[in-house]
C-alpha cells in the first residue's frame, strides 16, 4: 500500500510536524521540553497506513502526487490524530508501556520517581503528561489541515472530515469504557456500533475521503468510497478484537489476551453471550485478569462457544460487502483496485 517514495515523503512530513512541536516545547523549557521529546518518540515509526490511505486515495482519483505537497501535510494530520488517540487510550487503559517500552505516561512516571516522587505522585504526573501530549497532538493535527495550501471550500470539507472523525471516535471510546464498567448485557449490535465508531471513521473513512477530496473527486464517487471505507474500518476493528483476545503478544503489541484481562465488552464477547455456552464463557472471563492460565481458559471457552467462528464470518461478510461496493461504476478503476487491496490486507490479519 505504501511505496518507498511515499513512505519517505510521509516520514519527512511527519518529522517536520514533530520538529515544530519539539521546538515549541523547548521554548518553554523544563518538563515541557521533555514532553516535546516524548511526543516525538511516540509518533516515530509505525506502519503509517492512515497517511498512506490519504495519498493512495488521492492518486486513485487522479491526483498528481508530485505536484501536490499539501497532500502530505493532510496525510500527516491523520497520523498525528492516530497518535493522539493512542496516547489518550493508554491513559484510559492504565497502560504504561507500548510494544514493550515505556509510553509517554510511563516515561513521566520514571521521571517523577527519579526526582523523588512516590507512586501516587508518579502516576499523577504520568497521566498528566500523557493527557497533555494527546491534546497537543490533536491541536497539531487540526492546525495542519487548517493551514494546508488548498482553496477555502476544500479546507472546510477537510476540517469537517476531521471534526467528524474526532467526535465519532470519542463517542466510540466512551461507549467502549461504559460497556466494560457498567453492569449490563451489551448486545451484539451495540458492540458492533462501538467497534465502528472507535476505528472506522478516523482510520479509514476520513483519510480515504480526504485524499479523494484533495483530488477533486465528485460527490457520488465520494459517497460510494465512504460507504466501502466504513466497512473496511469495521472489519479492521473486528480483526483487532480477535487479535486482542487470541493474537500473540507480537501481533497485539502487548501481552496476549489483554482484552480478556481487561474485561472488554467487544463484539466477540457479545456474540458469546448469545450462545448456549455463555455461562461457562462468563465464568472464565470473570477470572481472566488473574493470569495467563486463566486467559487461556477464557480463550478455550470463547472458541468452544462458536463466537470466534461467528466473528470471523462477520468479518468475511463485511469484506465481501466492501468488494461489492467497490465495483460501483461511480468509482474509477484505481479506486476499486485500492479498496480490493485493502480488503485483502485486512483479511490477511485475521488470527
Amino acid at each position: 500500500m505504501i511505496d518507498v517514495r511515499d513512505r519517505t515523503r510521509i516520514d519527512t512530513a511527519i518529522a517536520e510536524a514533530l520538529d515544530r512541536t519539539r521546538t515549541q516545547a523547548a521554548r518553554l523549557g523544563g518538563g515541557f521540553e521533555a514532553l516535546g521529546d516524548a511526543i516525538a518518540r511516540a509518533a516515530t515509526g509505525g506502519k503509517r497506513f492512515r497517511p498512506a490511505l490519504v495519498t493512495a486515495a488521492f492518486e486513485a482519483f487522479g491526483g498528481d502526487i508530485d505536484d501536490s505537497p499539501e497532500v502530505y501535510h493532510v496525510a500527516t494530520a491523520f497520523e498525528l490524530l492516530h497518535t493522539a488517540f493512542v496516547v489518550h487510550d493508554d491513559v484510559i487503559d492504565n497502560d504504561t508501556e507500548r510494544r514493550g517500552i515505556p509510553n509517554i505516561g510511563g516515561e513521566f512516571r520514571e521521571r517523577a520517581r527519579r526526582a523523588g516522587a512516590g507512586d501516587s505522585g508518579a502516576a499523577r504526573l504520568g497521566d498528566t503528561a500523557a493527557i497533555l501530549a494527546g491534546d497537543l497532538l490533536l491541536h497539531e493535527s487540526t492546525r495542519l489541515v487548517a493551514t494546508a495550501d488548498v482553496d477555502t471550500a476544500t479546507r472546510r470539507t477537510l476540517l469537517d472530515l476531521l471534526d467528524d472523525a474526532v467526535y465519532v471516535s470519542a463517542a466510540g471510546e466512551l461507549a467502549d469504557v461504559e460497556n466494560s464498567v457498567i453492569p449490563a448485557d451489551t448486545r451484539a449490535d451495540e458492540a458492533l456500533a462501538t467497534a465502528f465508531n472507535k476505528t472506522a471513521v478516523y482510520s479509514f473513512r476520513a483519510p480515504l475521503a480526504a485524499g479523494a477530496v484533495l483530488a477533486g473527486a465528485p460527490a457520488d464517487a465520494r459517497r460510494v468510497l465512504e460507504a466501502a471505507a466504513g466497512d473496511l474500518g469495521l472489519a479492521f476493528q473486528l480483526v483487532d478484537d480477535l487479535i486482542g483476545a487470541f493474537g500473540t503478544a507480537a501481533d497485539a503489541g502487548r501481552e496476549s489476551g489483554a482484552d480478556l484481562r481487561e474485561a472488554k465488552q467487544t463484539p466477540l464477547v457479545a456474540l458469546a453471550r448469545e450462545s448456549t455456552a455463555w455461562a461457562r464463557v462468563n465464568d472464565a472471563l470473570l477470572v481472566a485478569y488473574t493470569g495467563p492460565i486463566a486467559v487461556r481458559d477464557a480463550q478455550r471457552e470463547l472458541e468452544a462457544s462458536g463466537a470466534r467462528e461467528r466473528l470471523r464470518d462477520l468479518i468475511d461478510d463485511t469484506l465481501a460487502r466492501v468488494r461489492r461496493t467497490a465495483d460501483d461504476a461511480a468509482l474509477p478503476a484505481e479506486a476499486t483496485l485500492l479498496l480490493d487491496r485493502l480488503a485483502d490486507r485486512i483479511a490477511g490479519r485475521v488470527p
